[in-house]
């Protein structure tokens, strides 16, 4: 993966992440490994949700989102700043990706109490992901534009998760988590919009 391919993020720089990537880096476990234990943490959150949708059920599972994010930044600079690159680390980067998103987000609609939500929002996941790449193929800078790439699905998700669990304790009900499903669904219905009309934009540029 080059640097050109990642997904800018602001949280890369700060200190903290540098710090425990440099930890890591003296460690034996490798950036593939990495990407996988994402995956681990992503069924855990979705184990959550559906075994256990009780407030404090929601907040672990917002937990596991998180968890998940950081697994997604920390393998990239384990492997690039680190200088632990690997023939296959390409591999590793997107897809457990795609496994995670799919775990997640069929979890979610579930909790919310709408599955087809769940199974419509990891089908457009993967399509905000493969029109991302499809563009990189073409020879253009992948397009990490939102307004729900990844890091604002999760973002929303964990949102709608903690104020469920609020909503969950004192109301009795999860309409934060049917709202969050909705926003991630149209955003990334739309992502997908921008992002094919930016590569056609591009194609009829360069023909």
């Amino acid at each position: 993966m080059s640097e050109a391919d990642r997904r800018p993020l602001t949280t890369r720089s700060a200190r903290w992440a540098t710090a425990l990537a440099r930890a890591l880096s003296r460690t034996p476990i490798t950036p593939n490994q990495i990407s996988v234990l994402g995956i681990g943490f992503a069924l855990a959150g979705a184990a959550l949700l559906f075994y256990w949708p009780m407030p404090w059920g929601f907040v672990g599972a917002a937990a596991c989102v998180q968890l998940r994010l950081l697994c997604n930044m920390l393998d990239g600079m384990v492997a690039i700043e680190g200088g632990r690159q690997s023939p296959v680390g390409t591999l590793y980067n997107e897809l457990p990706d795609r496994i995670e998103d799919a775990l997640l987000l069929v979890a979610l609609g579930h909790a919310a109490g709408y599955d087809a939500l769940g199974w419509l929002m990891a089908l457009l996941a993967a399509l905000t992901a493969y029109i991302r790449v499809t563009g990189g193929s073409l020879g253009f800078p992948q397009d990490f534009r939102g307004p729900q790439a990844k890091p604002h699905r999760m973002a929303v998700m964990t949102a709608a998760l903690v104020i469920g669990a609020a909503e969950l304790h004192w109301r009795g009900s999860s309409h934060a988590l049917l709202a969050g499903g909705l926003v991630i669904a149209f955003g990334s219905a739309l992502t997908c919009v921008l992002r094919t009309r930016a590569i056609a934009a591009q194609l009829r540029a360069r023909g």
